[in-house]
């Protein structure tokens, strides 16, 4: 399995399935979810052949010996299967998440500290955006004491820009029949 960073996922269907919008307008729907249920159906079959693998070897005698090799064909054959059906999944697993189960921790740590980071990246943003709308707001203030004609006529452009910005927004996001475009799937 090869490292990744990231990982992405789709918003769509009904059932969880991914969807992708074609160039003729037909919703084409992805697989991978239902390919991801069947690996692991494969995975809870694996681990009950490996219980009765080990049922039998516990109680093993030379009369069930046939009995053993049966279970381990039939182990084998649910590898082989999950195998040629992991191939259709691609999933990308952190490294960091798999050292974390490596080491013995819950992979939940991973998630936890990613969003706990976001969390802090997020407030050092927003002391920073804060920290500059407190600056714009007293530099207009101390302009306005040394030239308040232009600060006035500023003000004024700027209402106008914003209103302009605000129609453009609206007009572009409202069908001819007032309805609101909504963002097709991808």
């Amino acid at each position: 399995m090869e490292p990744a960073q990231n990982t992405s996922a789709g918003i769509g269907g009904s059932n969880g399935t991914m969807r992708y919008q074609t160039n003729d307008g037909t919703a084409a729907v992805d697989d991978s979810k239902e390919s991801l249920n069947q690996v692991i159906n494969s995975i809870q079959k694996t681990l009950g052949h490996l219980h009765q693998l080990e049922l039998t070897v516990s109680s093993f005698t030379p009369a069930s010996q046939l009995h053993l090799l049966q279970r381990l064909n039939s182990l084998v054959v649910e590898l082989d299967s999950m195998a040629k059906l992991s191939e259709k999944c691609n999933i990308q697993v952190p490294m960091e998440v798999l050292n974390l189960i490596d080491n013995g921790k819950n992979p939940d740590e991973f998630t936890r500290d990613v969003l706990n980071s976001c969390i802090a990246r997020n407030q050092v943003t927003k002391g920073k955006t804060d920290a500059f709308k407190d600056l714009r707001k007293h530099i207009l203030e101390e302009l306005e004491q040394t030239f308040p004609d232009e600060v006035d006529n500023y003000r004024e452009i700027r209402a106008n820009s914003a209103a302009e910005a605000k129609r453009l927004a609206q007009s572009q996001s409202v069908l001819p029949n007032g309805d609101a475009k909504v963002k097709s799937e991808l």
